[in-house]
């Protein structure tokens, strides 16, 4: 018989004769199937497309368009002056709840207003600024328009003022203005 201070090791012969029987380890062993193998030929399937490995690597070139479309200029030797852009950065509309769309398309206008090229639209002007006037949150969205939907500026205001101010933001504000109640001190 032992005690719990007595260790029994698996090499020590035991001196009791009824414990002749080894300790099974409790460990599962996991059987190993062999999948016969097949020299069968599978046959080889050809893709639709006939491109080679190199141009289905290649990174794909199509559909980066911007969604704002800018008209043809036809002034020569036309390009926009850095110090312009850095004023229309100056001040960028986020897009966060606190901030007014409408605030941000007049102080638009009003630098846009100031510029006049020769024989350059004053709509491409305002066209090709407006990229730079956003960030954050209001520069996500016009990445996420449709490439080439925005064709004319009348048709940039409206999408953006209907996402940034749409007409049910409207509506909840014109009702707390008709339900406005004055309490009496």
């Amino acid at each position: 018989m032992q005690t719990r201070s007595s260790s029994k090791f698996v090499g020590e012969p035991s001196t009791n004769p009824t414990s002749t029987i080894p300790k099974r380890r409790n460990r599962r062993r996991s059987i190993q199937r062999v999948e016969p193998f097949s020299l069968v030929e599978t046959p080889v399937v050809t893709m639709a497309d006939q491109r080679t490995m190199a141009e289905l690597l290649r990174a794909p070139t199509e559909g980066y368009a911007e969604a704002i479309v800018v008209p043809p200029i036809p002034a020569e030797h036309f390009e926009l002056k850095h110090s312009l852009i850095n004023l229309v950065t100056s001040k960028q509309f986020f897009g966060f709840e606190k901030e007014d769309p409408h605030a941000h398309i007049r102080y638009f206008n009003k630098i846009t207003s100031t510029l006049k090229y020769k024989d350059v639209p004053e709509t491409s002007i305002k066209l090709m600024l407006f990229p730079f006037s956003i960030d954050g949150p209001a520069r996500i969205w016009l990445d996420k328009e449709p490439s080439r939907s925005i064709l004319t500026w009348d048709d940039l205001v409206s999408k953006f003022i209907n996402h940034f101010f749409p007409p049910s933001k409207t509506t909840n504000l014109r009702n707390e203005i008709s339900n406005f109640k004055q309490t009496k001190v």
